[in-house]
């Protein structure tokens, strides 16, 4: 039944757990996906892209530009606590979801699918809407936002026409096989990664003098203005708030890194033994990018930078500011003309990302079929032309009056970040428990991230209370306000009237799927094939030290 052994050990299960498998198959069960559809997404996204878009894919304009409200508000210290908090969350996240994502990397993967396969059809059905219309939002931010950060350079283009441009561009490239797709992206993340890697080398060297002024920076603006600053309140009180304040907004630069590479593996070469790649590099480059950004802007920029919350567009980027406090110019246009390809590759990815959502509910019956449909090339193309259809909202910004309206629809997403990764640690821990109904040991799967189930049950507890904190400051007197409330929360209404919606039409399902009932068997054939196939014939070569190091650093 399980066709053709991935490997030795870790990559197939012993023959006691393919016996109770095949008894599970015998008849479809509550949790079972049966996949009818022929037409099928094809698998063009290699190793190299999977690894550049895992540490690159999402970041936007949020790291380089939107940082710089969170210095202003909390001071360098608690910004840097703030975001290695959230790094290491999120790190639980990309090891949790690999485990069930390698386990099973199907044609439609998403977590949705994985929702409605492992822990109930209701989840899966809110899940995946939810993944649809957040990230076909994003797209028109980050459209919106590569028009906005052009500004800095004085130009008369009007900004209807900056619009179109990058709209049809991040379509064109979307309606291209998904090879085309996963090059431009890791081109895309690639320039991401050498801004970072530039100015954490500028930021080192301006730490000990070597700027144009030759002034030492070291941590100076550390002790003046100060490392830490309070937040709606004054001492320990309102440092705390200012802390928490940092670690809901900082999640904004992270959202939906983990789902992009859950997403992509529906389409990756050899998902088995990509993903495992993919994940185990994504904890020091979290450090090294995520981290790394956050301590330099920390050090040439102070707090209390009037930019940091007068300016707009690239103007508001601490680095930004602090470059032209060591009196480097012509840099901080070398650094907008990254961050609008930045702007350009999320845009990217976001659109891939809902256009595959949406595919994923059509593949489990959650959407119209018709959204399954591929072409010769593999792509679901009517999933990608209705997703697009939100990029449109970019529009919107033409005009003064119909702005308020685009941000509502923004906030819509600004609390799906904190629901999916809960979800994601929902239905890992009933992955968990859906093997050991099958005596199926973390040892037998493709891949088992050392820090789990641990981390994934902190993030289970903490993600929660996050998305609760998100709109904290409206409970403080003074601070109410029912747009910002509903700005706050609205996306979470959003989810719950999905998720309640789709209870109160199947109200004869269970809550959770049992156990037992859980299709653990379908596609397995299919995988261990593929990969069988991809390795076939392979054998490994040596590869130099130095080589290694820069591989894993580079993707």
């Amino acid at each position: 039944m399980m066709g053709i052994p991935i490997d030795d050990k870790k990559n197939s299960l012993n023959d006691h757990n393919i016996d109770a498998m095949e008894k599970d198959n015998e008849a479809p069960s509550e949790g079972q996906i049966i996949e009818s559809t022929p037409e099928k997404t094809r698998r063009g996204i290699k190793s190299r892209h999977a690894q550049m878009m895992a540490i690159g894919g999402a970041i936007g304009t949020s790291l380089f530009v939107g940082a710089g409200t969170a210095l202003a508000t909390a001071g360098p210290l608690l910004l840097l606590m703030a975001y290695l908090t959230i790094c290491i969350l999120v790190y639980g996240i990309f090891t949790a979801m690999c485990e069930v994502n390698s386990f099973l990397p199907v044609s439609g993967a998403s977590p949705a699918y994985y929702a409605t396969r492992f822990v109930s059809p209701s989840l899966g059905f809110a899940l995946g809407w939810l993944y649809w219309y957040s990230f076909g939002i994003i797209v028109a931010y980050e459209i919106t936002a590569a028009a906005i950060v052009i500004d800095y350079w004085p130009n008369d283009v009007p900004i209807a026409v900056l619009i179109t441009i990058f709209l049809v561009t991040i379509v064109a490239l979307n309606l291209a096989p998904v090879h085309v797709y996963g090059e431009t992206e890791f081109w895309f993340a690639s320039l991401k990664v050498l801004l970072i890697i530039g100015l954490l080398i500028l930021s080192f060297i301006l730490f000990w003098g070597g700027g144009p002024d030759h002034q030492r920076l070291g941590f100076h603006y550390w002790k003046d203005p100060g490392a830490t600053k309070p937040y709606l309140v004054s001492g320990d009180t309102g440092r705390f708030c200012a802390y928490l304040y940092v670690l809901c907004y900082s999640v904004f630069s992270f959202n939906f890194t983990p789902e992009l590479i859950v997403i992509s593996s529906g389409e990756m070469e050899n998902p088995r033994k990509n993903l495992p790649r993919t994940v185990k590099m994504c904890f020091y480059r979290l450090l090294i990018f995520y981290i790394g950004s956050i301590l330099a802007m920390g050090v040439i920029c102070p707090s209390n930078a009037s930019g940091l919350t007068n300016g707009s567009g690239v103007a508001a980027s601490p680095f930004v500011i602090g470059i032209r406090n060591a009196g480097i110019h012509g840099l901080d246009s070398v650094i907008n003309a990254a961050i609008i390809s930045s702007a350009l590759s999320s845009g990217n990815a976001y659109l891939f990302m809902s256009s595959r959502a949406l595919y994923s509910l059509a593949v489990v019956g959650k959407a119209p079929k018709v959204f399954t449909l591929c072409n010769r090339w593999g792509l679901p193309y009517y999933a990608v032309v209705a997703s697009s259809v939100f990029a449109f909202l970019a529009y919107m910004n033409c005009a003064s009056s119909p702005a308020a309206v685009f941000n509502w629809f923004v906030s819509l997403t600004n609390t799906a970040g904190f629901i999916s990764w809960t979800c994601c640690c929902i239905i890992f821990h009933r992955f968990r428990k859906a093997c050991r109904s099958r005596s199926i040991h973390p040892t037998d799967l493709p891949y088992t991230g050392r820090s789990q189930p641990y981390l994934a049950w902190i993030a289970t507890f903490i993600f929660p209370i996050l998305l609760l904190c998100n709109g904290f400051s409206v409970f403080f007197r003074g601070h109410w306000s029912v747009s910002d409330f509903l700005t706050a929360y609205v996306g979470l209404f959003v989810f719950l009237i999905l998720y309640l919606g789709h209870r109160l039409v199947h109200w004869k399902d269970d809550w959770l799927l049992h156990p037992e009932s859980i299709d653990m068997v379908s596609g397995l054939d299919e995988l261990e094939a593929i990969h069988y196939q991809e390795t076939l014939g392979t054998e490994d070569t040596p590869v130099s030290k130095t080589k290694r190091m820069l591989l894993a650093l580079w993707g």
